[in-house]
């Protein structure tokens, strides 16, 4: 958004266009992890969205930008740099 139009303040979704749900993010992420975290299912606050896919059109339009890796490659990349980050502790 730095640079982006200076007459565009947004805000403006940014995120994989590939609709998936939170259970489906939650195993892949155990999965990539190799994580032994249990997964529990709690009641949806009354606020919580049901559909989850951001509409990146106006990012497309006023930033030029789009997702250029999938959500599994963005996740690796993630996985990797934290794993980096923590051993540097």
């Amino acid at each position: 958004m730095m640079k982006g139009p200076d007459d565009f303040i947004g805000p403006v979704n940014l995120g994989n266009p590939r609709e998936s749900t939170i259970l489906e993010l939650a195993e892949m992420i155990i999965r990539l992890t190799g994580s032994t975290s249990k997964i529990i299912f709690k009641p949806l606050p009354q606020d919580d969205p049901l559909q989850r896919q951001p509409d990146n059109t106006l990012a497309k339009e006023k930033l030029q930008w789009e997702p250029s890796i999938d959500i599994e490659q963005g996740l690796k990349k993630t996985i990797e740099y934290f794993r980096g980050a923590l051993a540097d502790l």
